[in-house]
């Protein structure tokens, strides 16, 4: 029988405060239902339908999936109304329903709870699990033989109920086709105005079908309904995360100062020190040094990478050996060549850096291409735009660029040519030749002296005026 998954996602998430739909809010980096569309896509499911209210066009223009199929409820009336919504958009065989909003559910714990619904051949089987700590989450009711007889909302839950049975509904559900046909028996909640899922449950056992709740770590049942519980959410993804790492050969200084996405990747042996963020599709290679207050998002780092402090990295590919920073920024659609040097206070914008090519100091390299060899001496400068337009600046291989060097694109220095220290270039130059672009020097002799006598004699008068 054909597996189809249903994702309810449609709720405003009125603690949040916020104009954004409360799936999309990142955790670590990516949309919190993104983390619920991967654990479920590894269960290969032949239809996945993700139920949307809240900001629907907003959250299919954030989701770009293909496997995906989107219903709407119109108007939000609970979860047994989504499910209902999306019941004719599924496929004869078990239905997997889960919520959005809970980032932390495993692939592993879904696999489980289908095997375990399979082998009971139960028609309704659920997630549960018990954490004192945690509140909000319905209570489910067993019989003197333990039989699962229905839930109880929390707000709904007596002191009694709430003291007799601490299970609590973990809000993923395993259903075969049939059941789906008790939807349209669930009665409105008089006190909410909402239909309830949670009901299907009690309507099930007075049906006399089988069905179960199985446990499981609380931790991958916590839903996220507020700020501070996406924090925490947060926080968890994180140490999950980290920890991967650690057991595949990365060392982290302070893991709790360190923020690593889940879709970045980290070579053996690299060292990662605190106040880091790894961010986006980051692949980063082995024996790499990430220094303190690095941020490195969406780029490749090869390796033996050092990363030295502060510096800021973006769509960016850093080849092996390379050293970055202190203080340094790789603008998007930057490439930095083998073994060469970008130092501290150096910008680099749309340029390709060549192997073994050094740009120490001070300096801004955009729309640039920059052969191997190549010495960039500090506070040089690719003038790069002119108002209007953005225009090229060609260096050959072993090209020495003196300091205070302004490079008046487009212009082309070819190879082995050196440009004098605070010229101004806006001629191509030749091969092998010096560029000289400055002002004549002139030394006054004896100035110092005359400039000394004319101070004082102005000091003298000043004195003078103010005894008189």
């Amino acid at each position: 029988m054909k597996l189809s998954v249903v994702i309810l996602a449609a709720g405003r998430g009125k603690r949040m405060k916020s104009g954004i739909p409360k799936i999309l809010h990142e955790a670590l980096g990516r949309p919190m239902i993104q983390y619920v569309i991967d654990a479920v896509h590894t269960l290969n499911p032949a239809k996945t339908i993700v139920v949307i209210g809240n900001g629907a066009d907003e959250v299919k223009g954030a989701i770009h999936d293909g496997h995906l199929t989107f219903v709407l409820q119109k108007e939000l009336l609970g979860t047994g109304d989504a499910l209902a919504i999306a019941k004719k958009e599924l496929l004869k065989g078990t239905v997997l329903v889960l919520n959005g909003d809970c980032p932390l559910i495993t692939a592993g714990t879904l696999r489980s709870l289908l095997a375990k619904h399979k082998r009971s051949k139960n028609v309704l089987s659920f997630l549960s699990f018990i954490d004192e700590s945690m509140s909000g989450y319905g209570r489910i009711i067993r019989d003197g033989s333990g039989n699962v007889t229905g839930i109880v909302e929390d707000k709904h839950a007596s002191s009694i109920e709430k003291k007799m049975f601490n299970e609590l509904n973990g809000g993923v559900y395993v259903m075969e086709s049939e059941t789906l046909g008790s939807l349209g028996k669930i009665n409105r909640n008089s006190s909410s105005g909402e239909y309830y899922l949670t009901d299907i449950i009690g309507i099930v056992y007075k049906a006399g079908k089988r069905l179960d709740a199985y446990q499981c770590p609380s931790e991958e049942i916590r839903g996220v309904n507020s700020r501070e519980e996406l924090y925490e959410i947060s926080a968890i993804l994180k140490r999950r995360v980290i920890s991967g790492w650690m057991q595949k050969g990365v060392t982290f200084i302070d893991p709790e100062t360190t923020h690593v996405h889940v879709s970045a990747t980290i070579g053996r042996d690299t060292v990662i020190y605190p106040n880091t963020y790894i961010e986006g599709r980051t692949s980063i290679g082995q024996n790499c040094i990430i220094y303190p207050g690095s941020r490195i998002c969406d780029s490749v780092l090869g390796k033996r990478v050092v990363i030295k402090d502060n510096t800021l990295i973006e769509k960016s590919r850093v080849r092996d050996g390379a050293s970055i920073g202190p203080c340094a920024h790789l603008r998007p659609d930057s490439v930095i060549g083998r073994n060469a040097k970008i130092g501290n206070f150096v910008e680099v914008k749309k340029s390709n850096i060549g192997a073994g090519t050094k740009a120490g100091h001070l300096t801004y390299l955009g729309d640039a291409e920059i052969g191997p060899g190549v010495n960039i001496g500090a506070g040089t400068i690719t003038c790069n735009y002119d108002g209007k337009n953005k225009h090229k600046t060609f260096i050959k291989s072993g090209v020495f660029i003196g300091s205070d060097s302004q490079l008046v694109a487009p212009v082309t220095i070819d190879k082995d040519a050196y440009v004098a220290a605070g010229s101004t270039i806006t001629m191509d130059v030749p091969s092998g030749a010096l560029a000289i672009s400055r002002g004549s020097q002139k030394n006054l002799e004896g100035w110092t002296k005359r400039r000394e006598g004319v101070k004082s004699k102005e000091s003298r008068v000043r004195s003078h005026k103010k005894k008189s």
